[in-house]
């Protein structure tokens, strides 16, 4: 069986040697690179495709979010593992959004590290307890109704169209140009994800969105 090719990146020295360090001792893995910035690490990874990237979050030519992102787009069958010392918000959703596998913290010990890649290779992603407590939080708090997205002009056309009015009555009810009406109507089905204008009717009826216009 061929070996796990690793890339380690982080922009300390000592925190990336001891890293490296760990994986030696697994003679499953095989380091390839090592890297100290999110830009060279897209370059080695362009260059050696490795089959696992240990990615460090914040470095001085910007973050780790930004390289896994870039790396996503030409070879997303990397396993990118976040290891840093972040687990907030701002940090964490737009990792895992950016395609990083898995999220350990520094504070891991070396054979957590070592078990999430051989995980990672398994298909199988492993996230940091206080990460994942995180996740399951913001989404108990964070389910909300597509419409919820919608702007109040938006608001206000698909209110119209569920009650069955057209572009030119919309356009005379709300005081906008028939243009800007169709743009709105366009904005709607893909925000809501229907599509045509029957559907989005049928939605702003099941959600009790219609005759409520003076009530916004």
């Amino acid at each position: 069986m061929d070996p796990i090719r690793v890339v380690v990146v982080d922009d300390h020295e000592m925190v990336r040697k001891g890293l490296i360090s760990y994986l030696l001792t697994e003679p499953s893995m095989e380091i390839i690179g090592e890297a100290n910035s999110g830009r060279r690490a897209v370059e080695i990874v362009k260059q050696l495709k490795p089959n696992v990237v240990l990615m460090d979050l914040l470095m001085e030519d910007g973050t780790g979010i930004d390289a896994t992102k870039e790396i996503m787009t030409f070879y997303p069958e990397c396993k990118i593992i976040i290891i840093t010392s972040y687990f907030d918000d701002e940090k964490v959703f737009p990792a895992i959004e950016a395609g990083a596998f898995s999220y350990l913290l520094k504070t891991a010990r070396a054979e957590e590290i070592i078990a999430a890649i051989y995980k990672a290779m398994s298909g199988e992603t492993v996230i940091e307890a206080k990460v994942a407590n995180k996740m399951m939080n913001r989404l108990r708090s964070k389910k909300r109704e597509l419409h919820e997205d919608l702007t109040e002009r938006e608001l206000e056309v698909l209110m119209c169209i569920g009650e069955g009015m057209t572009n030119q009555e919309i356009s005379k009810e709300l005081f906008i140009g028939i243009k800007t009406v169709k743009t709105h109507v366009s904005n709607i089905l893909g925000k809501l994800d229907v599509q045509d204008r029957t559907q989005a009717a049928i939605y702003a009826n099941r959600h009790g969105l219609v005759g409520n216009k003076n009530k916004q």
